[in-house]
């Protein structure tokens, strides 16, 4: 019981804050973009989904601009992490353990295999990346590999919030909330499989 309440008053205030950041980038005006922008980078400190805000880039600025700010904000927080992984050992031991929980540690998937991962919702956007470390060989191919895979989930999710931006400010803040309770129901859900029978991805280096 105590758990559960707990979780609950975690969803009430990411219910809170999600709001929050909807209403005052909305307010923001000529800001906008870059509040956006800016979102993504401190979005894991709120544990805020990926999807959720890209689906808030579609509602403000539509499916275009709202997926160009989206690849912008997720690219820049791949070479955050980048830098971060590299300098902070704590960080880089603790998404190494992830990594070695979910996937083992001889995954090597390729940069379109990733790309169809971050479509999924549960799946740790970081661990991502460092999978895409691991297939690169410095860091103008992280940085490529990072803008390529980030380009179908800023889409997808960029599109939906357009195709919802017709809906009241009620309604829109409802499927908001509704959509990241759902993302942090799946977070709590482990899922196994064999990712090298799944993908059967090659040894080696996968990005040229």
């Amino acid at each position: 019981m105590k758990e559960y309440l707990r979780e609950r008053g975690e969803f009430v205030q990411l219910d809170e804050t999600m709001t929050l950041l909807f209403v005052f980038i909305e307010s923001t005006g000529i800001m906008a973009p870059l509040i956006f922008i800016v979102a993504h980078l401190i979005r894991p400190f709120f544990f805020i989904p990926v999807p959720v805000i890209c689906i808030v880039g579609g509602i403000l600025f539509g499916s275009v601009f709202g997926t160009i700010y989206s690849i912008i904000g997720l690219t820049l927080l791949s070479i955050v992490f980048y830098f971060l992984y590299r300098q902070v050992p704590s960080l880089s031991k603790k998404i190494n353990q992830l990594k070695l929980k979910w996937l083992g540690d001889r995954v090597n998937f390729t940069i379109g295999q990733i790309a169809i991962l971050r479509l999924i919702p549960f799946i740790n956007f970081h661990l991502l990346s460092l999978c895409i470390m691991d297939v690169t060989r410095n860091f103008r191919q992280y940085v490529k590999g990072s803008f390529y895979t980030n380009i179908p989930v800023a889409l997808l999710f960029t599109v939906f919030g357009q195709f919802i931006r017709e809906f009241s400010t009620t309604i829109i803040l409802a499927i908001l909330l509704a959509l990241t309770l759902l993302f942090y129901l799946l977070r709590e859900k482990q899922v196994i499989i064999k990712w090298h029978e799944f993908f059967n991805p090659k040894p080696g280096k996968s990005f040229q």
